[in-house]
Parts: structure tokens; sequence; C-alpha cells
């Protein structure tokens, strides 16, 4: 086995945070930081005509949570956002907070985050194309969820939903993976420079 073969494989099973000194402090600090992000996030909003849902950083910051810290940590960072965010903190998207039409997105990024959280942790997050393959999949959860909430939630046709909930966020979901699909295996090769 060539170094280079022996080092790629102790590195699968980590994710971009297990390179931190472990600690518990570490990971309190990760899953705070993890829901800031993402409440940070959601605040560059863009409302979509004809749609109750704003375009947002929300769920590119997600899905780079669940990618960068694990299902675990990242499934808690997206917990601890959605409990801070109902509980009354206004970091939802545009600085709201509670149950909206929308809430069911953030359901779903709870779920994609645990997803590609699991998927990073089998190196899916080490090349580019299994990284547009993970975000793509988390993306396309977090749909699987949000668009029938939003369905149920503004009693809407399921026609009706798809076309207000997720035909014009195609496009710039593109995008974010293709962000993704950049910048995480890049942070691979700059750690795996040092």
């Amino acid at each position: 086995m060539s170094t280079a073969t022996a080092a790629a494989s102790t590195r699968t099973g980590t994710v971009l945070a297990d390179l931190l000194p472990a600690s518990r402090v570490r990971d309190a600090a990760l899953v705070a930081g993890g829901a800031a992000l993402t409440g940070l996030a959601a605040q560059i909003a863009a409302p979509v005509p004809g749609s109750p849902v704003p375009v947002t950083g929300q769920t590119f910051a997600a899905l780079l949570v669940g990618t960068a810290l694990g299902a675990r940590r990242g499934l808690l960072s997206l917990t601890l956002y959605a409990l801070a965010g109902l509980a009354g903190v206004p970091w939802f998207a545009s600085g709201t907070s509670g149950v909206s039409v929308s809430f069911g997105y953030i359901l779903g990024m709870m779920l994609a985050s645990a997803v590609v959280g699991a998927l990073a942790r089998r190196g899916a997050d080490r090349g580019v194309l299994r990284m547009a393959g993970t975000m793509l999949l988390g993306e396309a959860l977090i749909y699987a969820v949000g668009v029938p909430y939003l369905a149920y939630a503004a009693d809407m046709s399921a026609s009706a939903a798809i076309a207000a909930g997720l035909t014009p966020f195609l496009i710039g979901d593109a995008v974010k993976a293709a962000l993704a699909m950049g910048a995480v295996p890049a942070a691979w090769k700059l750690v795996g420079k040092r």
C-alpha cells in the first residue's frame, strides 16, 4: 500500500471536524457553531414571486454543517437550530421564528444533515463527483419533507406545492451543490498537504 493510499484510508471514517482535538467542549462548540452558521445563512434571503418560501443560504449551510461535522453532530446542530427558532430566536429565514408553512424544510434539513454527515464519514466528501451526489441527495431529502409539509400547511395541491416550493429553487440548488463540490474536497486536499 502506498503512503498516499494509507493516508487516505486512515482519513476515511473521519469528517473535517474530527481533525480538531477531541473533547466534549469541542463537540458542544461545533454543534452550537453549526446552528449559528445555519441561522446566519438563513438571513441571506430573497423572496420568490408566487411562493411563500424564500431563497436562502440556509440549506447550503445545513448541508455543509452535516458534511463537516458528521451525522450525529450535524443532526444535533440542526435540531438546536430548529428548537431555538421554535422557542423564539429570530434566526429562521429573514429573521423569523416559530412554525410557518416553510418549517417542513427545516425538518428536512435535520434529516439531510444526518444523511450527508453519514456519507461524508464514508468518504463521500473527498472528491468532486461524490460530493456533488451527496449534496444533491441532501437537497432531495430537504424537498421530500419540505414540499409535502408546504402542501399541508398552506392547503395547496401537490402540483401547486411543487410549483411554489421546488421548481423555483432548482437552479439555485445546483449552484449551491457546485460550490460545495468544490469547497469541501478542496478543504480535504489542503488538510492532506499539511
